[in-house]
């Protein structure tokens, strides 16, 4: 019996090969033998009989994969030089009554987006401020997200989440989530605003904790909460908790990432009450605030009414208590200061490595990425030619377009951004047969290359692109306003669905329901975009060094 087996390893030469016939003894040959220097191994040919021990087998296992690891640490790596041609952004004549008209449009939805985000600002109000810092003695969740974060640099998450909603405007639906940097790591952040209706959670408050965590989960990164919270806000109790994507998928999702081995780090920075206290004690390591951070699952008002006992919430579940008692907590902070030290130390144990940044500064546009403003239509159904906006997005005005002869009402091709590589799968009119066609075949493309996709989405209900002012108004529904007559009899009743479609097509409406992870202005697309590939970049970093595991022999 002969037979051969060939095993190779990514950075050097080693191959090995064996031969048996029968009884006989097995030979190899090590084709690579050589002292590895980061080890201080020589890596030498095995011989002898197949009845060794099995600690010897596991010993060369161990050898042949330190060899692999010191030498693949020391591979440097370095992006392909891309040749892509500049695209013609420039405006024509006729472009400039329509970017006028969409410029106009634009600095009113700007001024609108101003107006949310100094409420979001506000959080609950000023009265409700002055009682969260005065009475309570407690930072406001911004300022305690500078205080763990790097710098302000992050990238906040559906800020207008909460707002036009059934029950009423529920300011960042009284928790902030986004992702920052944690001593160089990207870390996803969840942080219960105690202002909003003293941190309880509202069922929008609950979707938005759990996109979140799919965000998390998906990119592989780190959690840290910062939990205020009163727990769920009982008049819309029925809504939180019982079903599959509500209130208990929290938890579920703490275990499901504790499994992935993503790490969770938790600041008990309030009052952590019924199911706001599972949250630090899911976490691998927790940080208590001493006299205002509790963990309780009923608070002092309903142990009296059960039991007709007097308890403080310091002596029920303070930070004393569940430090030195019960062990819930790892880490006493006599101040919230303190608490996000502690906390930044945590991350810092976490044994991540981060990828190299690039020395070289990325091509800026060459067209104004302002002109954006001008570029966004004021339609549903027209647009400009979607290369206008490509132009202002990608390093240097480059663009390598794909299958630009077929289906030209979807526009695919390959770009960086910010010196990321990116594919690009942009509408440029209505949805052909052919257009879908040729975006599913480049998603292939971008999926065998492992690049990431960007999509610039504006699907209009006809193909040809904006040239009059007449044509020059929104964009997130089923059915745009104006095309409801084919649904409904009545002059009244066309006036009416319209005026719903308009309401909804908004995109305000859609992130206040936390359709999307947010809204941004056109001026800040490259900028965001450029954040998002960092990200990404550092959990692509990540699973290409995930650890061998040791593989099962059975004897």
């Amino acid at each position: 019996m002969y037979y051969c087996m060939l095993r190779s390893f990514r950075g050097n030469n080693f191959i090995q090969l064996a031969r048996a016939s029968g009884s006989q003894t097995p030979q190899l040959w090590d084709t690579s033998s050589k002292l590895c220097t980061a080890c201080h191994t020589t890596h030498s040919p095995v011989s002898g009989s197949l009845q060794r021990p099995l600690t010897h087998i596991l010993q060369r296992h161990r050898s042949l994969t330190a060899s692999y690891r010191c030498m693949s640490s020391t591979v440097q790596r370095r992006r392909m030089p891309s040749a892509f041609t500049v695209i013609d952004g420039a405006f024509h004549p006729f472009h400039k009554h329509v970017y006028e008209a969409n410029l106009r449009n634009s600095l009113i939805c700007q001024q609108k987006y101003l107006d949310h985000k100094q409420k979001v600002f506000k959080g609950g109000g000023e009265n409700a401020i002055a009682r969260h810092t005065q009475r309570n003695r407690k930072v406001l969740v911004r300022e305690r997200l500078c205080m763990l974060l790097d710098d302000e640099n992050y990238l906040e998450l559906s800020p207008f989440a909460g707002f036009g909603l059934p029950y009423g405007d529920i300011p960042s639906a009284g928790c902030l989530t986004g992702i920052g940097q944690i001593n160089g790591l990207w870390c996803v952040f969840i942080a219960n605003d105690a202002t909003v209706k003293g941190g309880t959670a509202y069922p929008i408050t609950v979707k938005k904790q759990l996109r979140a965590q799919d965000v998390a989960m998906q990119n592989r990164l780190p959690c840290v909460y910062l939990v205020d919270s009163g727990g769920a806000f009982l008049p819309l109790q029925s809504e939180i908790f019982p079903d599959k994507n509500q209130g208990g998928r929290t938890f579920y999702n703490e275990a499901v990432m504790s499994a992935m081995k993503i790490p969770q780090v938790a600041v008990v920075c309030g009052s952590c009450t019924a199911g706001g206290a599972y949250v630090p004690t899911m976490a691998e390591e927790a940080v208590i605030v001493h006299r205002i951070g509790t963990i309780f699952l009923g608070g002092p008002p309903l142990v009296k009414a059960a039991t007709g006992e007097e308890v403080s919430p310091e002596d029920l579940g303070g930070a004393r208590l569940h430090s030195e008692v019960s062990g819930c907590v790892d880490h006493f902070a006599t101040v919230e200061s303190e608490a996000y030290e502690y906390a930044r130390n945590i991350i810092s144990t976490l044994n991540y490595e981060l990828p190299e940044e690039s020395s070289t500064h990325p091509e800026e546009p060459l067209y104004s990425i302002d002109d954006l403003m001008g570029l966004a239509p004021r339609s549903y159904e027209y647009s400009m030619d979607i290369r206008l906006i490509v132009s202002r997005l990608t390093d240097g005005s480059r663009f390598q377009e794909f299958k630009a002869r077929y289906g030209t009402t979807l526009v695919t091709g390959f770009a960086r951004v910010e010196g990321h590589q990116i594919g690009i799968v942009a509408n440029n009119g209505e949805l052909t047969y052919e257009a879908s066609l040729k975006g599913s075949h480049f998603v292939q493309l971008c999926d065998q290359r492992d690049i990431p996709l960007v999509f610039l989405q504006n699907t209009s209900p006809v193909t040809p692109h904006t040239l009059s002012q007449a044509k020059a108004e929104y964009k997130v529904s089923i059915l745009a306003p104006g095309h409801s007559d084919a649904l409904v009899q009545t002059e009244e009743e066309i006036t009416q669905i319209n005026e719903m479609l308009e309401d909804e097509s908004s995109a305000f409406f859609s992130t206040g329901r936390l359709w999307d992870d947010g809204v941004i202005l056109p001026q800040d697309t490259r900028k965001v975009l450029g954040k998002c590939l960092k990200i990404i970049k550092q959990q692509e970093y990540q699973l290409s060094r995930e650890k061998m595991r040791t593989p099962l022999l059975r004897m």
